[in-house]
């Protein structure tokens, strides 16, 4: 279930379509002071970032936020097990890999302990296709 003050900032952000630094203040300050709760709020801010454009707070927070919660609020923590990589990283590859699920990708890898190979293919998709367009540049 979805908090009815994250469902509000995200239909106020899809609006607009613009989440400012002010937006992301209240987001982290105030919405999500405790950090994501479940994979549906995820979903939703990461459908959420693929539909609008963004102050320069929105992907260092995004990034945080996902981050926290696969690795620091699902069990075992500090391990990225095959469920929580496969549906991260099917979730990230929505509409291809954007700098901030790159980011968020990273990000995982970077701070548990163990990460598995579901995630590292969705990172080594992202280098391989970022080589590719430098090559046809």
């Amino acid at each position: 279930m979805l908090k009815d003050q994250l469902r509000d900032f995200i239909d106020r952000a899809t609006e607009r379509g613009h989440v400012g630094n002010d937006d992301v203040a209240m987001l982290q300050d105030e919405i999500l002071s405790d950090g994501i709760a479940s994979r549906l709020e995820v979903e939703s801010l990461l459908a959420l970032d693929r539909i609008v454009t963004a102050g320069e707070g929105w992907g260092a927070a995004l990034t945080r936020l996902v981050a926290d919660f696969i690795v620091w609020k699902r069990a075992p923590y500090g391990v990225v097990g095959n469920d929580d990589a496969l549906w991260l990283a099917t979730l990230l590859e929505v509409s291809g890999p954007s700098p901030n699920a790159t980011n968020i990708a990273y990000a995982i890898l970077d701070e548990a302990g163990h990460v598995d190979v579901a995630l590292l293919d969705f990172i080594m998709r992202g280098r391989q296709q970022a080589r590719l367009s430098q090559m046809a540049a």
